[in-house]
């Protein structure tokens, strides 16, 4: 990599704060600019949409260079609720009085439970504690906290490089353990990213597309496309460093900024044990290659064998086969590996890891591991693509069973 990983997620970029406070099942992250930033974003293409995420695609067709915070809330979606617009509104009201900014500076995220009144009393506390925080001293790990709903872990991180002598930072977090799928155009969960890089709105937009696309856009928890999901990108233009200098290394950074944390939200699954990464490659096409490798990522019976730590590759094949892609079943390969050995459970079309194989016997040890990499090669084009899912075990049934209760 040319950039290096360091701390601090979104308060590295060069002047940038964040503070949150979560108590019970309530929480509220705020992230401040001081000078106005660019902003891009991705949301929901789910047709029952949270009020926040139309109130802040409004804000940002008029005002997408002049945009200073975000307000997040969780413990309630704000979605399919009366007035619950009013109340996205009244989040971002109380939020630019104590920042003293402008109202229409500030983006806003929710994520919980659907259908139900956004209890303002409590949320309006928490916006007043996290600013209370926040105006003592910066912390990206309460942030991160703040907007957890399921998780079992803040899902955060911030990489930096050097342009002409001069250091460029961009840092996320981001939160999602269920209702996690990818959507060909958007995102699936929340994720807030900084930097300080100088850009204009139609770069950002396009950098920060291309990176949802390779990553949250590839990852799978349960199949269901959240009500809420948003992806908000800030930029400042403090480090000083113009786009134009940089434009590659920039995206790959926020690319490689992207795929983490969608790794963090896959493995982090309700109830997973497990995170798979599916590449599939030699297809006819870029959409065949999406289609085979989201197949097998959405697959039950793939996700249910990774639980089990069962090598069953024609689970695999058949996700592939059942995906619609142009194939030849006597051409294709199938092989895993822990990211250190490897094995082939197909060659060429014939089964390897028979029973009573080396192959098989290999294959059983590499699934114990938490991290497993599935690789098939269709042999007919040039065009792969990667996938990210995790297993599904007795956990995900109780934590969903008993979400609202």
């Amino acid at each position: 990599m040319d950039f290096k990983i360091i701390d601090n997620g979104v308060i590295a970029p060069k002047g940038f704060k964040a503070n949150g406070v979560k108590e019970g099942k309530y929480g509220v992250g705020l992230i401040y600019s001081e000078k106005d930033c660019i902003a891009a974003a991705t949301f929901t293409t789910n047709k029952v949409v949270a009020h926040p995420v139309n109130l802040s695609k409004e804000i940002l067709k008029n005002n997408r260079d002049k945009i200073r915070a975000i307000v997040a809330n969780s413990g309630n979606a704000n979605c399919f609720t009366k007035n619950g617009y009013y109340d996205a509104k009244e989040m971002i009201k109380e939020t630019a009085k104590l920042l003293n900014i402008p109202e229409n500076s500030i983006l806003i995220a929710s994520t919980g439970v659907i259908g139900r009144k956004m209890p303002m009393d409590i949320i309006k506390d928490r916006i007043k504690n996290a600013y209370n925080r926040l105006t003592e001293k910066s912390d990206n790990n309460n942030t991160a906290k703040a907007i957890m709903t399921t998780d079992r872990f803040p899902k955060t991180i911030a990489v930096e490089f050097e342009v002409n002598g001069k250091t460029v930072k961009i840092g996320g977090i981001a939160k999602g353990a269920g209702m996690i799928a990818p959507d060909m155009l958007h995102a699936t969960m929340l994720c807030f990213i900084t930097t300080d890089i100088k850009i204009n709105n139609s770069d950002l937009t396009k950098s920060i597309q291309n990176a949802v696309d390779k990553s949250f856009n590839n990852a799978v928890v349960d199949g269901d496309t959240s009500t809420n999901d948003t992806v908000f990108v800030l930029a400042n233009g403090e480090s000083g460093v113009e786009y134009k200098e940089c434009a590659e290394l920039f995206d790959n950074a926020l690319t490689y900024i992207c795929i983490e944390l969608a790794k963090m939200m896959v493995m982090d699954g309700e109830g997973s044990t497990k995170l798979m990464e599916v590449c599939v490659k030699g297809c006819a096409s870029e959409e065949d290659a999406i289609k085979a490798s989201k197949s097998v990522v959405r697959s039950l019976l793939v996700k249910t064998a990774l639980y089990g730590e069962d090598p069953n590759w024609g689970r695999i094949t058949a996700a592939v086969g059942y995906s619609g892609v142009e194939m030849d079943m006597d051409k294709m390969d199938v092989l895993i590996s822990d990211f250190e050995k490897e094995v082939y459970l197909v060659k060429d079309g014939i089964p390897i890891a028979d029973e009573g194989t080396k192959e098989l016997e290999l294959a059983e040890d590499i699934m114990k591991n938490d991290k497993i990499k599935i690789v098939v090669d269709l042999k007919i084009g040039n065009y792969e693509n990667t996938s990210y899912g995790c297993d599904l075990g007795h956990d995900y049934v109780q934590l969903n069973s008993e979400y609202t209760t």
